[in-house]
């Protein structure tokens, strides 16, 4: 019975950790969204209305501006505008941690990924 718990954890825990998808920005860094952090953006409590704009988010980290974080310079603000979005925002954020980790041979592997992503009015 413990096993069988440890095994429904673990499965759990991959399902959350799991890559949902990748691009590549207009830098070359390989950026990729989580079913965990996507599951954080479009919950009703956070940005509920992401939901119909995950294609945007994957256009604005692949083509959209960005500007690093003077206070932490492994984050970065991504940024596009867009005619089609909720209410009267005019561009889609998401926030990207560029972080390193290790693999099994203890060598580094980037590890970017998106954080959070939202709707705004700029302008």
């Amino acid at each position: 019975m413990l096993f069988d718990n440890h095994n429904s954890v673990l499965k759990n825990f991959m399902d959350m950790t799991a890559i949902r998808w990748s691009v590549t920005d207009q830098y070359g860094n390989e950026i990729c969204l989580t079913q965990e952090r996507w599951e954080h953006i479009t919950d009703p409590i956070n940005h509920p209305v992401m939901k119909n704009y995950e294609n945007h988010l994957r256009d604005t980290i692949k083509h959209g501006k960005r500007k690093q974080n003077p206070h932490n310079q492994q984050k970065y603000r991504y940024y596009r505008q867009f005619d089609v979005l909720a209410e009267y925002n005019t561009h889609i954020i998401a926030i990207v941690l560029f972080r390193c980790r290790q693999n099994n041979d203890e060598k580094p592997v980037l590890n970017n990924y998106i954080v959070t992503a939202y709707q705004k009015e700029i302008g």
